[in-house]
């Protein structure tokens, strides 16, 4: 069964597919598990924190607090 993502994943996700970059070659840079995020693309899983900021690193991105 997948889940709805939420913003910070759909906005990963779509970075993510837009890079060039196999899954595989993130998650390696990253360093995290290639699985998780294959279920992260698949809908399946949610990431934690330190797991996004990994991924944004490696796609250029920054996470930032958005307040309001």
């Amino acid at each position: 069964m997948t889940r709805k993502p939420k913003d910070i994943e759909r906005q990963l996700i779509e970075a993510i597919k837009a890079s060039g970059m196999t899954p595989c070659t993130i998650a390696r840079l990253a360093g995290i598990d290639r699985a998780s995020l294959s279920r992260l693309l698949a809908g399946g899983r949610s990431l934690t924190l330190p797991t996004a900021a990994a991924v944004a690193k490696v796609l250029g991105l920054e996470l930032r607090r958005v307040e309001g």
